[in-house]
């Protein structure tokens, strides 16, 4: 009872910090600009108006144009549970969680594909494959990254992989890769705008441009929770949590959030977004800075 207990509210703690880290950049990119900006809590406005708006259907589309974005939310949710978080650890592991992960998020993407191809509209489309186009690249970064991760800690397991002793130029080229992948991953520039209304440079926004009322708040919402995810597995495969107490690594996990969020929107603020034929480049990068974490690893350590 006690470890359902521990479960729930986890799993709360997630939902409900999720919408934080938009706006909490929106925050960043419109001092940058010298605006004032939305509130940090903007998001939870937006998704409160949307739960109380009806749904807008096209006559084209079948259950999965509501079945794709719940099964993409729940499989966040689910991966979500998987990461430890820092010395409160997690409250689902076993061997091979890891693998798990990524077909997690994988199963996300394309819940939210199947939901766009489900309009049959050709902005849609277009969105879709891009979308698709550059998760080639990135997951190969990503498993690259896991793998340099399970080869440092001898073992398959996030609590093992992710609460690391030491750090250095092996965990230097880690954090440079996985944050160009927790961009592309969440739509973020320079390989997206995700506040564009220009729908021949879209990617996120074209794929749910039909979406309305609750469907479109599952979206959202799912998209801060992704960028939550990755933000505490960029951290926690990053900064030495494992030589810490409870109470220094726990701030030292919210620190590294908080900065990674910030981050972002001075990347977005002072970085203009990619040609779409830069950024294959640019995950390729990506890609080989995690592969030469792999080499570091697998030759000494990420020390």
């Amino acid at each position: 009872m006690m470890h359902l207990l521990a479960a729930l509210l986890r799993l709360a703690g997630w939902l409900l910090l999720a919408p934080l880290l938009p706006g909490l950049i929106n925050r960043v990119k419109a001092w940058v600009a010298g605006r004032r900006g939305p509130p940090i809590l903007q998001l939870y406005y937006d998704l409160a108006r949307l739960w109380r708006k009806e749904m807008v259907l096209s006559r084209l589309v079948s259950p999965g144009f509501i079945a794709g974005p719940a099964v993409a939310w729940v499989a966040l949710a689910f991966a979500a549970q998987l990461l430890p978080l820092g010395p409160a650890g997690t409250v689902l592991s076993f061997r091979g969680d890891a693998l798990l992960l990524l077909y997690l998020l994988a199963l996300a993407r394309f819940g939210t594909v199947w939901a766009a191809m489900e309009t049959g509209s050709a902005f849609a489309g277009m969105g879709a494959a891009r979308e698709v186009s550059y998760a080639v690249l990135a997951e190969a970064a990503l498993f690259t990254a896991l793998l340099a991760l399970a080869v440092h800690a001898g073992s398959i397991t996030l609590v093992a992989m992710l609460t690391p002793v030491a750090a250095g130029s092996g965990a230097a080229l880690l954090g440079a890769g996985l944050f160009a992948v927790l961009l592309a991953e969440n739509c973020r520039g320079p390989f997206d705008d995700p506040h564009t209304h220009l729908e021949l440079t879209m990617i996120h926004e074209a794929m749910i441009l039909d979406h309305s009322g609750p469907p479109l708040a599952v979206i959202l919402h799912g998209a801060s929770l992704k960028l939550l995810l990755f933000a505490v597995l960029l951290t926690e495969a990053v900064l030495p949590l494992g030589r810490y107490s409870a109470p220094t690594a726990a701030t030292l996990l919210l620190l590294g959030v908080a900065g990674l969020t910030v981050g972002i929107g001075l990347v977005e603020s002072l970085l203009a977004r990619l040609a779409f034929r830069r950024v294959p480049l640019l995950l390729t990068t990506a890609f080989l800075l995690c592969l030469f974490a792999l080499l570091v690893a697998w030759k000494g350590g990420l020390t």
